[in-house]
């Protein structure tokens, strides 16, 4: 859809005016401008962005739209259950499934949807606390989800589950799953910087990185996946990459892109990982997320932008760890001077697979950054053995 902005009118601009009033991030108004998308508006729809961990930038696309849609629910307002082929969406099954990962029920990830997992985990609370366990969310199990109190304390629940797999996965990379995913593509060429006679792309560079990075964790006995070819006809959505992922059962998903900003001074690395406002998390994804950005800024000196959560479809969706990398702004003269380089991108992969093969060391057992020689990878495959 075009994202509807300031400026805009229509039926649509109404519908989001009255979310946001729902919402308490707008006032109520009456007059004749009820269809306007005003700078008030604006205001409203970027706090709403922001508390979702959404792009903050004031206009409504498809992804902000979902959230919106999303938001008019409450939890308790209507029954949930597991519907196929269409399942129940909204930020009540968000609440739903933040609530029974709090008690200690494996509800997978908090993505709003009411899947199979999410009916799972709550037939199961259902079952022992005494109710008929159908899996569904209705009145009986509101109330006894307002009496119960947490289950599991002395860590967040979802952190030990998720550690818990990588752990008995074990360190090898040997046979792990990555899908790679080069951001862009086809008719969208993400950012684009005219060089002289030169037109540098985020799709065209992305994905020379993707392929370099597919050739060395290949090399270090991973199956890749990249989630597109260099001349697609068309660009795939977030959530067809993230359900390729899932289809594939991969360990681990790793999304390359570029920044940009009209302000040239702006430079840096920036990798993002699934999180919400309320404080839920990919554990694994957070992890994954700090080990990239800390082997980034140590092999090749981009400057630090941090980690942060987001609540992107391409991060809510995928079921395995995952992460963003913002690798640096194809907008700085700084930046792009780097990342044209064939050898920094080489550099950028050698910190990328040891972030991976550090993920699945034990915590106790991790390595400083910036000290795995990622030639030994390849080197201990072709031995016929596995790191331990």
């Amino acid at each position: 859809m075009r994202p509807i902005r300031p400026g805009d009118r229509g039926p649509a601009v109404t519908e989001i005016r009255t979310i946001l009033i729902g919402l308490d991030l707008l006032a109520s108004a009456a007059g004749p401008h009820l269809d306007e998308f005003d700078l008030d508006t604006e205001r409203a729809v970027r706090a709403f962005q922001q508390s979702r961990g959404l792009s903050v930038d004031g206009r409504v696309g498809t992804e902000t739209w979902g959230a919106l849609d999303a938001a008019r629910w409450r939890l308790g307002a209507r029954t949930l259950y597991h519907a196929v082929p269409d399942p129940l969406t909204g930020e009540d099954v968000r609440s739903l499934q933040e609530r029974l990962l709090e008690m200690g029920y494996d509800a997978g990830r908090a993505d709003a949807i009411y899947g199979i997992r999410t009916s799972r985990a709550v037939a199961q609370f259902q079952r022992e606390v005494g109710l008929t366990p159908d899996g569904s969310c209705g009145p009986h199990t509101m109330n006894a989800l307002r009496r119960i109190g947490r289950k599991v304390v002395g860590g967040r629940p979802q952190w030990l589950r998720e550690s818990d797999a990588i752990r008995q996965s074990g360190p090898a990379l040997l046979g792990k799953t990555v899908v790679i995913d080069p951001g862009h593509g086809g008719t969208d060429p993400g950012v684009v910087v005219p060089d002289g006679s030169l037109r540098w792309t985020e799709a065209d560079l992305m994905h020379d990185l993707a392929s370099r990075l597919e050739g060395r964790l290949a090399a270090s006995g991973v199956r890749v996946q990249l989630t597109r070819g260099p001349a697609p006809d068309s660009c795939l959505p977030d959530t067809d990459r993230a359900l390729l992922a899932n289809s594939l059962g991969a360990d681990v998903f790793i999304s390359l892109h570029l920044d940009g900003h009209a302000n040239p001074d702006a430079e840096g690395v920036a990798t993002y990982h699934y999180g919400t406002n309320n404080g839920v998390t990919s554990a694994t994804g957070e992890r994954l997320a700090g080990l990239v950005q800390r082997e980034i800024v140590a092999r090749t000196g981009l400057r630090d932008c941090r980690t942060h959560a987001k609540a992107w479809d391409l991060l809510r969706l995928t079921r395995m760890p995952a992460v963003r990398v913002e690798v640096g702004y194809l907008t700085s003269p700084a930046d792009r001077a780097r990342i044209i380089d064939p050898a920094f991108r080489d550099r950028v992969v050698e910190a990328i697979v040891a972030a991976v093969q550090r993920m699945y060391f034990p915590i106790e057992r991790d390595v400083p950054t910036g000290s795995i020689d990622v030639s030994e990878l390849r080197a201990v495959v072709t031995a016929g053995t596995v790191v331990d």
